[in-house]
């Protein structure tokens, strides 16, 4: 078959900057802005602005902050932004299970607005009424879309918002005398890991079912599992690898029979928006991520945002404050007299809500919908297109079309060549495309996600198959080629070798210098 040469991989070479850190660049006396003095009659009126601190408040000495010119500043930080690739550069589909999808930038406009900029959490009511209507009608969308009965924004990303979940659950069977019998969780091995971790920080055991041949949980694997043991069931559907558990009511109702709570992990909801939803999965709580679903950027593009819903059961268990609206004007509502307390100091990251709402009222109910399907389209081109290429495959539910996205496997070419997927990964940054390799443990060998969401085009879902393609034909003719990539990008192979040991991380500049100086005494 003749190539096409309209999708083929970009001459690409990535800016590289041997740029020290900040405070290598730091040159005593350099200043980027002069701040003037005080005049005398406004010190006269409002004192010096130290003297009236507490002493335990001031500073011995002065903090050891860079000292740097404006110029050097604006030039470090231009120079790092261009070491880096992301949605507004590059073709980030394979970022994987972190949903990167376009930001419209009018939304960044409105959020970069003083009237969002300058709000103060501690504002009187009266004063912040636009922005609590914004909340409590976000409430309501997620109403609509999940079919529960109540909202929170508070959770500042989905992590938090899995460990509300677990708090609530706790909460709710304290309240029934049963918290300490009631000390294990269920979930799945293709579930979001947090959905493991956040209840193992609450105290949880965790129970986790393991996949069946087509690589979901079995009916029978979670009646052996509940008991009267059981909190609760925190699990994500689809799970990582896209497929959708027919099910899924059938297991919310054996744990609902055993008396446990029901956690619907929904972080991922790009390919169910008007189309499934948790009320009718038999679920008491889920929770929506509004960066990722609903267009905000990814939590590590910052920052994030987990939407927590329950029924109407549990609603006196969620953090406080919720925002109501009594006809007239809106308020913050304090007095849940189950409540768990806070996730996160006020009432969430307002910013994130502004373009989450502005998303869904520009597309409507009949845009989410349509963005569903666009994003279920976009994967299952993906997986039609990578299953033909050499090495690649899409493991369990053969035959099957995908939700969102597909957990695929380079295992047939690490055999053939030795080329890892971590080995594709970094052959991928010479093309200027990014692919996760977040995966461990390798439940799926080889693995690699891809999950193309609705914002991308034909075009663009082809020009990311054309480099998958490019890398896996390199493997087989010149594997050393691909094992020693990347060369394009601005570090070629890392020596992970520092960040295996403990004892050589220095998260902070001032840990940094602290072990530099020990070291220096150690060889003294």
């Amino acid at each position: 078959m003749k190539e096409d040469k309209k999708y083929k991989t970009k001459n690409f070479h990535q800016a590289k900057w041997d740029e020290p850190i900040i405070f290598e660049l730091n040159r005593k006396g350099e200043r980027g802005i002069l701040v003037p003095k005080v005049e005398k009659e406004i010190e006269d009126t409002v004192g010096d602005g130290v003297s009236s601190l507490p002493d335990h408040m001031r500073r011995k000495k002065a903090s050891s902050l860079p000292e740097v010119s404006q110029m050097r500043v604006l030039k470090h930080y231009l120079r790092l932004s261009q070491h880096c690739l992301g949605a507004d550069l590059n073709i980030d589909i394979g970022q994987g299970t972190c949903t990167m999808k376009y930001s419209p930038k009018i939304n960044e406009v409105l959020t970069r607005s003083p009237k969002v900029t300058e709000l103060h959490p501690l504002q009187d009511e009266s004063t912040v009424q636009g922005a609590l209507e914004i909340m409590y009608k976000l409430d309501l969308f997620f109403r609509e879309i999940s079919g529960l009965d109540k909202f929170s924004l508070q959770p500042s990303s989905g992590s938090s918002a899995i460990f509300a979940m677990a708090s609530i659950i706790h909460a709710y069977h304290k309240s029934r005398g049963e918290s300490d019998q009631r000390d294990e969780i269920i979930t799945t091995i293709f579930s979001h890991p947090s959905d493991a971790a956040a209840a193992a920080v609450k105290g949880y055991k965790i129970i986790t079912l393991y996949q069946n041949e087509d690589g979901l949980p079995e009916i029978e694997a979670l009646k052996k599992a509940v008991s009267n043991r059981t909190a609760g069931l925190l699990i994500t559907n689809p799970e990582d690898t896209g497929i959708f558990n027919p099910w899924i009511a059938e297991f919310t109702r054996i744990v609902h029979d055993a008396g446990g709570l029901c956690g619907y992990d929904q972080a991922n909801a790009n390919g169910l928006l008007g189309i499934t939803r948790a009320r009718e999965a038999g679920f008491d709580l889920c929770f929506f991520n509004l960066h990722k679903t609903f267009s905000a950027p990814h939590g590590c593009g910052g920052p994030a945002s987990g939407a927590l819903g329950v029924t109407k059961e549990l609603i006196d268990f969620l953090p406080i404050p919720v925002v109501e609206f009594d006809g007239k004007k809106h308020f913050l509502k304090y007095d849940l007299p189950k409540t768990i307390g806070k996730i996160r100091s006020f009432y969430g990251i307002f910013a994130v809500m502004v373009k989450a709402y502005a998303w869904i009222m520009s597309l409507g109910a009949e845009g989410l919908e349509e963005a569903a399907n666009v994003a279920v389209l976009n994967n299952n081109y993906m997986l039609e297109n990578i299953k033909k290429i050499k090495g690649a495959s899409a493991p369990y539910a053969k035959g099957r079309h995908r939700i969102e996205q597909v957990r695929y496997s380079w295992e047939a070419m690490t055999k053939n060549t030795g080329v890892t997927t971590e080995d594709v990964t970094c052959r991928m940054a010479d093309f200027g495309f990014h692919l996760w390799s977040s995966h461990h443990p390798f439940i799926v060998p080889e693995p690699f996600t891809i999950e193309p969401t609705e914002s991308y085009s034909k075009d663009e879902l082809d020009e990311y198959l054309a480099g998958l393609r490019t890398v896996a034909e390199e493997a087989y003719k010149d594997a050393e080629k691909v094992k020693n990539a990347p060369y394009n990008s601005v570090v070629h192979k890392i020596d992970h070798s520092t960040l295996d040991d403990p004892e050589k991380w220095a998260i902070t500049w001032r840990a940094y210098i602290k072990k530099q100086n020990m070291d220096q005494r150690d060889r003294s």
